[in-house]
């Protein structure tokens, strides 16, 4: 009893301190979650955890509302893009984690990206190419998400291309996060895919233990948020770029 009560409290921080820096820079909940969460417990049971918070932190991402209209309308053939290239890889690959060696590929990719964002020039899309070069960036996100389970290549690229002011590029990350998140639960129930009524006896059991981790997990993530406002554009970003850049050491050289 003691030892289920210390792994849940110690669950609970880590959802907490994951939600702070997806409060922070808008993504890392899922990577922040399973780096830790698998230090003390099977992977599998981490994944079921995550589940519940990384959706609906997602779709809180997506606040205010009022804006989100406009911001489908512009970024609508990237999420066309990501569901495509999401379905697809899943069908031709089999699904998450089938190609090993594209996770450490994606970890580099990310690296290099993090330190040409820290140290290199922008780069600003013209509003003449953004449709279709947004269905691009969406389509290899997709595939990416569907080799690997991650989706911020090249979707926060583009995304930092456009010039959006800081709650509107958060915004524009939280929709497509839950349009990937989504769009990888489809592709799960694609014919080829591992089957996933192994364990369905413990499906409600799983979907409560999921629920409650959404306390810590929005919790850290208001905290978060609060402290993202009180930053400057330019600390704002060297911390993403600081950000994907750890996350791409993790992915790169875990194992």
């Amino acid at each position: 009893m003691l030892n289920a009560t210390w792994m849940a409290a110690a669950a609970v921080a880590v959802f907490a301190l994951a939600g702070l820096v997806k409060g922070v820079v808008g993504l890392g909940l899922p990577t922040v979650s399973m780096a830790l969460l698998a230090l003390f417990m099977p992977p599998a049971q981490a994944a079921a955890l995550l589940l519940l918070p990384s959706l609906v932190s997602n779709l809180m991402q997506m606040r205010p509302t009022g804006m989100l209209r406009p911001l489908l309308a512009r970024l609508g053939w990237m999420q066309l893009g990501i569901v495509l290239g999401t379905l697809g890889g899943m069908a031709c690959w089999g699904g998450v984690g089938s190609l090993p060696a594209a996770r450490m590929a994606l970890g580099l990719a990310l690296v290099a990206y993090a330190l040409w964002g820290l140290w290199g020039p922008s780069l600003q899309m013209p509003l003449a190419h953004q449709a279709w070069l947004g269905l691009v960036a969406g389509t290899v996100t997709g595939v990416i998400t569907a080799l690997t389970g991650v989706f911020v290549v090249p979707a926060v690229a583009f995304l930092q291309s456009l010039g959006l002011a800081r709650q509107a590029l958060m915004q524009a990350m939280g929709l497509c996060f839950t349009v990937s998140t989504l769009a990888l639960g489809a592709g799960m129930l694609l014919p080829g895919q591992a089957s996933m009524s192994a364990g369905s006896g413990d499906l409600s059991r799983g979907l409560l233990l999921s629920a409650l981790m959404l306390v810590p997990a929005l919790a850290g993530m208001r905290w978060g948020e609060t402290l993202r406002d009180k930053l400057s554009p330019a600390v704002f970003k060297k911390i993403l770029m600081l950000s994907l850049l750890v996350l791409g050491i993790y992915m790169g050289f875990e194992r």
